[in-house]
Order: structure tokens, then sequence, then C-alpha cells
């Protein structure tokens, strides 16, 4: 898209503006001209501001979105306390809500949040499947998505029942700098936001537990604290 279609608000956007960005997408780039453009038709492209929700769990499971700019928190949000573990955190050109597809029960099981300010692509369920069947490339793009989600939460629990607090956060970087990582002459900068209160709901402890390994990684030289981000100044220490 030019900068001037990038500058428009997303209820100004044609169907040709959507289809553009369906064709850069990961998973459009190899789709035909007429699957592109029915797509694209009954798509939305909707703005999310930080902190707000793109679904609740519990809201029915009925469409996948995409991100065309910013970041999406998955997360499991306790009902009675609140408390909040984060599944993960998808970078731009993602595709989530994938339970649509697959659901019995047709509710979402995760919650999904704007990390940042964020743009997303709304895609109906009945829409993608459609397009699954007419199109094996989108079919096997979407299985292997679904099966990275899945080994991905396996090596999470891995991770939760064998290793202790400073393994799993040694290991959250280590994934973090090679997802977000920015080369820099000092080391690898991991260019996203990393609260300290988003980290220990990453890997399952408190705050101040988080806190306290994170300075001690900085006096051992391992790590740094540049513009609210870490920098990995030993990666290969992790």
């Amino acid at each position: 898209m030019n900068a001037l279609q990038e500058q428009k608000r997303a209820r100004d956007l044609s169907a040709e503006d959507r289809a553009q960005i369906i064709r850069r997408l990961e998973f459009g780039a190899s789709l035909t001209e007429d699957l592109v453009m029915d797509m694209a038709r009954g798509s939305v492209v909707l703005d999310f501001r930080r902190r707000r929700f793109v679904y609740r769990a519990g809201e029915p499971a009925d469409c996948l979105y995409a991100i065309i700019h910013g970041r999406i928190k998955l997360c499991r949000i306790e009902t009675d306390t609140g408390r909040e573990a984060v599944i993960d955190i998808l970078p731009e050109g993602s595709l989530f809500g994938e339970s649509a597809l697959y659901s019995a029960a047709g509710q979402r099981a995760n919650s999904a949040i704007a990390y940042e300010n964020s743009r997303l692509l709304r895609i109906q369920a009945g829409d993608f499947k459609r397009g699954m069947a007419e199109d094996d490339r989108l079919h096997d793009y979407t299985f292997r998505l679904i099966g990275q989600r899945l080994e991905h939460a396996e090596r999470r629990l891995a991770d939760f029942a064998l290793n202790a607090i400073p393994a799993r956060l040694d290991r959250l970087l280590e994934e973090f700098s090679m997802r977000y990582g920015v080369s820099e002459p000092e080391g690898v900068l991991i260019d996203i936001p990393l609260p300290h209160r988003e980290i220990a709901s990453i890997v399952g402890s408190t705050r101040e537990s988080v806190t306290v390994r994170l300075n001690a990684m900085r006096r051992e030289g391992t790590i740094a604290f540049v513009r609210r981000r870490i920098l990995i100044k030993r990666p290969a220490s992790l």
C-alpha cells in the first residue's frame, strides 16, 4: 500500500485496499486473485488502542484476525481474581483466532488484547474455511500454524514442569531475542517493551521474583535496560 492508503482510517478502506493488505500477509502471498478478492470483500479492518480487548474468553469464535500493524497479547484471565497468564505476544503479520476453525463449543478459550496500538484484518471463519477448501496452500499453511502453536504450548508446559524460574526466564529472553531481536553494537536488543509484570505472567512467577533475577543478570553484565527494553549483552550465556 502507498503512504496515503496507510493513513486512511479503517472504516475508509475499500475492498481493493483490503485485498492489498491480504496480498502482503504471509498466508495471502500465494493465493489466487479471485480468492484474495473474495476474502477481501467479506473482511473488515479494525483499529484497537493499546490494552483494549480484541475478544474475551467465552465470546463467540466466529472469525480470525491478521495483524497489519502492532502486536497482540494472547492470554488467559482468571475470572475471580483477574490474574493473567500470558500465552504469547504475537508480532505484525501474525494470524490468530484460529480456534474459530475448530472450536467444538464455538467459543473463545483465550482472550486477545492489543499489546500496543494495532490495526487488524478480521476475516469471517466461513470465508476462511472456503478459502482452505479451494486452495491447498492456504489449507497447508493453516495446519502448519496450528501445529506450531500446539508445539509452542507443549514446550511451555514442559518448561513449567522441569525448569525453575531462572531457567524459564533465560529461555524466554532467548526466544524473544530471536523473534524481536535487533542487532546493536553491544548485543541484541529485544525491541518490544517488556514490563516485569508481563514477563512474570509469561514465565509463571511474580513480578518481584522477576525483578530480582533481572537485576542480578544486569549486575553480572548479561543484560542491560535500554528505553524500557532489554539488551542481551551476552546472548551465548542464556
